[in-house]
């Protein structure tokens, strides 16, 4: 039977298969709480230097929580796998739409490819400790690669009850860590690593784009939202939940552990335990069963955001491939599954070609692959949300329907300021984020990468407009990219 026959093949995502519970699961997952808690936190105080994450953690959930209001109210209008893709297209125009969409897949790659090396890296450590088995760090992050491309292919409801149950657990652990850490302070418990002067600190900027990668996946409700059941208040729900309660459980832990090492000490504890900080601080005060359980979870919380992030990539090569904008194979899902089969297994080819390389290389998986690559991959999620704040101002201003003024106009636009702010002290520090010389090439070749691959991304459409005005003409429509454009749509004419 033929591959693209009718009867094996769709053009549409599975629709209807995904609650509010559903969607939360997959975007906090996606943020990891476990795997933020215990490895990007205290890699983020050992790598800065600064003792700020605590307070970086709740003042990017705040600006987060704004930047939602606009991006939420634009959900009500626009429903599309291709989220910050879309939202810019028809925000700002077709060519810097495929221009982000150049950004996201690097972005979300970044962030998917890195965790191998943490997942890897974790699991071989632990194999070691518990049984003496001397895996290493490449053969867990293959063990991990395999379950991840058999789950991608298949029912994304199946996927959500997988991680369902991981996030619920892992959250449980590190609530009950935070308290132990908090009842059993270094010293007087205090609050110091919560000061707002650390806003204004020298490397704040590192402390922020730390802060931001753990929050990296909670927009994706946006990209599940063809798969919902009502994607106007599933999308809108969905969102805020994840941010509060992301927001709230990163900023807590962080200082929970500033408060058992004592903030002076946090830093130095950070950079001698790494990972296994939170672990070291709270195994006196609990049995080693608890301790052996938290150390499981945080696998399995790397896990859970390695297929969550896998299915946020091979989500947005759908979309671009139904309209036409990659190769049509890519807008093509398995009439079986209602997955995006091809370009799930693209990421999958993309993700074991940078693993076999790594592993060669003799790379560190921790510091070249898991914090290198994925800081990297939220600097480009910070950069789509800066310039989505933006479009939503530009959608909103364009069309006779709107949401009233503080979700159209004021909100999306004070964001579109504050993510700006960041963004730029961002890429100022970003040697400081890397731990590498401020005059090391590093620095600039990271985000250069994103400059390269938005200009990429604008040269193709213009290509498209020319060599394929069709196609031109249906990017950012989704589900109607079949049809010409309607009378009000604010991309009409071309652009």
């Amino acid at each position: 039977m033929s591959p693209t026959s009718p009867d094996t093949i769709s053009a549409t995502l599975a629709r209807g298969r995904l609650g509010i519970p559903s969607v939360v699961f997959f975007v906090i997952a996606a943020a990891a709480p476990l795997t933020v808690v215990a490895g990007g936190a205290t890699t983020g105080y050992a790598v800065t230097g600064v003792t700020g994450i605590p307070v970086a953690y709740l003042v990017v959930a705040a600006v987060l929580a704004l930047f939602a209001v606009g991006y939420v109210a634009m959900s009500r209008h626009i429903v599309n796998a291709g989220a910050f893709y879309t939202y810019v297209t028809r925000g700002l125009g077709r060519p810097a739409g495929v221009s982000a969409a150049a950004v996201a897949l690097l972005a979300y790659n970044a962030m998917q490819i890195g965790l191998y090396g943490g997942f890897g890296a974790v699991l071989a450590q632990f194999l070691h400790d518990r049984y003496g088995w001397g895996v290493t760090w490449w053969l867990c992050a293959l063990a991990a690669w395999a379950a991840v491309t058999v789950l991608g292919v298949l029912r994304i409801d199946l996927n959500g009850a997988v991680l369902a149950v991981m996030l619920i657990a892992e959250c449980a652990v590190v609530v009950v860590f935070d308290a132990v850490m908090v009842t059993h302070p270094a010293g007087a418990v205090t609050v110091d690593t919560l000061a707002p002067t650390h806003v204004l600190a020298a490397g704040i900027g590192a402390a922020l784009v730390t802060a931001i990668t753990g929050f990296v996946g909670f927009e994706g409700t946006v990209v599940f939202s063809e798969e919902t059941k009502d994607p106007r208040r599933t999308v809108a729900r969905a969102t805020y939940l994840a941010v509060a309660v992301t927001g709230l459980l990163y900023g807590l832990s962080a200082w929970a552990m500033s408060v058992a090492t004592g903030p002076n000490r946090i830093v130095d504890a950070a950079r001698t335990d790494g990972t296994d900080l939170i672990f070291h601080l709270v195994s006196p005060h609990l049995g080693a069963s608890v301790v052996t359980i938290g150390r499981v979870l945080f696998i399995t919380s790397l896990f859970a955001a390695l297929l969550s992030f896998h299915h946020t990539v091979a989500r947005y090569l759908f979309a671009l491939g139904r309209e036409r904008v990659v190769p049509a194979p890519f807008g093509r899902t398995s009439r079986r599954t209602g997955a995006p089969k091809v370009g799930s297994m693209t990421q999958s080819g993309l993700a074991l070609a940078v693993l076999v390389g790594y592993a060669a290389a003799n790379a560190d998986p921790i510091v070249h692959l898991f914090f290198w690559v994925t800081v990297t991959g939220g600097l480009g999620v910070l950069i789509l949300m800066t310039v989505t704040s933006a479009a939503v101002v530009g959608y909103f201003a364009r069309i006779s329907h709107h949401e009233g003024h503080w979700r159209g106009t004021v909100a999306p636009l004070t964001a579109t300021l504050a993510l700006a702010a960041i963004l730029a002290v961002t890429i100022r520090e970003f040697d400081t984020l890397l731990g590498v010389d401020p005059h090391s090439p590093l620095r600039w070749l990271f985000p250069a990468a994103y400059a390269a691959a938005a200009l990429l991304g604008a040269v193709w459409a213009l290509t498209l407009r020319t060599t394929n005005p069709p196609a031109y003409a249906a990017i950012g429509l989704g589900a109607d990219s079949h049809t010409l454009p309607l009378r009000n749509d604010p991309i009409r004419q071309p652009a």
